[in-house]
């Protein structure tokens, strides 16, 4: 059973940065994707940044050039690394994978019923 578990969520005013993380357990797989998703009070849940386990990324419009997705794989460790903070980006945070075959579809999916592990987030707040 892989487990997810994310952590470096708080509470930051705009313009500040934090580093989320998140580490799996038990992830024998060697073709994935691995995602951060998050989901606002009232909102549907969206895709932040994904990334494959050949290091292909990409990023939802709203965060390009703002927030980075790196991962580790000694480490079984995804990173979110968010710098210019602005309020709409509070959310809590979900860590998601989906580990899976690259050869027919090499870049990863937003749709987040399209991951099966999920971790149980981590909240971001963010004040003007």
């Amino acid at each position: 059973q892989v487990q997810l578990v994310e952590s470096g969520g708080g509470s930051v005013q705009a313009g500040g940065s934090l580093r989320l993380s998140c580490t799996a357990s038990r992830y024998p797989y060697s073709s994935y994707c691995m995602g951060w998703f998050r989901q606002a009070p009232g909102k549907e849940r969206e895709g932040v940044a994904t990334i494959t386990s050949h290091g292909i990324t990409t990023y939802a419009d709203s965060v390009k050039g703002r927030f980075t997705i790196s991962q580790d794989k000694a480490k079984n460790s995804l990173y979110l690394q968010m710098n210019s903070l602005k309020p709409e980006d509070t959310a809590m945070y979900y860590c998601a994978a989906d580990p899976r075959s690259l050869l027919l579809q090499p870049i990863c999916s937003w749709i987040p019923s399209g991951y099966g592990y999920w971790g149980q987030g981590t909240q971001v707040t963010v004040s003007s």
